[in-house]
């Protein structure tokens, strides 16, 4: 029975280190080729529906690459509750696809703007996200080295969403990061409107400020009703009981995928 559990563990964060790698993947290269997407979209000033469709399904896997780990991660933690259910995996979704989608077309425009300050926000951002990584002191690796780089695609994440990189309780972090999001993305907007130059089709720029408005309110709406209903709250009071014998490894789950 005892050799039936920690195999069942090990396949649990084996599968979990692969969902963390998927999401990797999908950042490092969605994130950059939606932008990319995007920027070609309002440059041309013209678009298909085959157009539309990609840039929405890059969109979902994004999101929902976040959705799938979120999932894989608490079945890992014996002190997290599940993540189960319709509503709280969607509205999760939601409101990660609505803020990112809010974050990239405010990206877009900076570029428009001028690229040398959209990049300096970028690398500024990253590295921010690289401190903050730092400063929680992560252990997913085996060797510093990889540690460390683990903490830099960290932070890469930390520019377009929050990240939860210990499965700890993070509401201020967390409230301190959208607050500084819609800060900077009201910034973006209210310079784009007062520069007097005409950067791309201008009939776009009315509806493309509408879009960035709405759906960071409605990101920031669906962030509020999942931790406010439908997050699997910390289950404090019960913990579980320690098995007698061998002792499964929890502290650094990254490693036996990274390393071997």
């Amino acid at each position: 029975m005892e050799e039936q559990i920690d195999s069942h563990k090990e396949v649990i964060d084996r599968m979990t280190d692969l969902s963390m790698l998927r999401l990797f993947e999908t950042y490092l290269e969605g994130c950059p080729q939606l932008v990319l997407q995007l920027y070609t979209f309002l440059e041309l000033g013209q678009a298909n529906f085959s157009q539309y469709a990609a840039i929405l399904v890059s969109c979902c896997a994004i999101s929902w690459s976040t959705v799938a780990y979120q999932v894989a991660l608490r079945k890992s933690l014996p002190d997290k509750n599940l993540l189960n259910g319709f509503c709280p995996k969607f509205t999760y979704l939601f409101y990660k696809l609505f803020t990112l989608l809010s974050w990239k077309l405010s990206i877009v425009l900076l570029l428009f703007l001028d690229v040398k300050i959209a990049l300096f926000l970028l690398l500024f951002l990253w590295f921010l996200g690289i401190l903050w990584a730092f400063k929680k002191q992560t252990q997913f690796c085996a060797s510093i080295s990889m540690e460390f780089l683990y903490r830099v695609v960290v932070g890469f994440i930390l520019i377009f969403t929050f990240f939860n990189i210990k499965g700890q309780n993070t509401k201020c972090p967390m409230f301190c990061y959208y607050i500084v999001r819609v800060l900077a993305t009201v910034g973006i907007l209210v310079v784009f409107w007062v520069s007097p130059v005409s950067i791309f089709n201008s009939d776009y720029f009315m509806s493309i400020s509408i879009t960035i408005a709405l759906t960071l309110v409605l990101g920031i709406i669906f962030l509020i009703v999942y931790y406010g209903t439908f997050h699997p709250n910390r289950n404090e009071e019960t913990k579980p009981d320690e098995i007698d014998g061998k002792i499964t490894q929890r502290d650094c789950r990254m490693k036996y995928f990274l390393m071997e």
